[in-house]
């Protein structure tokens, strides 16, 4: 993981999404046009929390988020995903 030159603030966390299922649990592939996008992530950044309430989350923690959550932005070529620490259901 290269280093990020963002800093979010406040109560912001900056998600990597993890890539799609390619394959079932029985082992069948799936094909492109049938993948759905995931709904977990790993944070990579985080800002420092609100003034009464501090972050939950950690960098590297592996999340789940619903599937509205977030603004999509890129960085050096990549997708992530700038959220509220709200959006977020769970540490997985």
């Amino acid at each position: 993981m290269s280093k990020l030159n963002i800093k979010p603030l406040a109560d912001r966390v900056l998600v990597e999404a993890l890539p799609a299922e390619t394959q079932t649990a029985s082992g069948l592939y799936i094909p492109d046009t049938a993948q759905e996008k995931q709904h977990k992530g790993t944070i990579v950044a985080v800002g420092n929390g609100k003034k009464d309430e501090p972050l939950t989350v950690k960098i590297g923690d592996k999340v789940l988020y619903g599937q509205y959550s977030g603004s999509e932005i890129k960085l050096d070529g990549k997708a992530y995903l700038m959220m509220r620490e709200d959006d977020i259901m769970a540490i997985i």
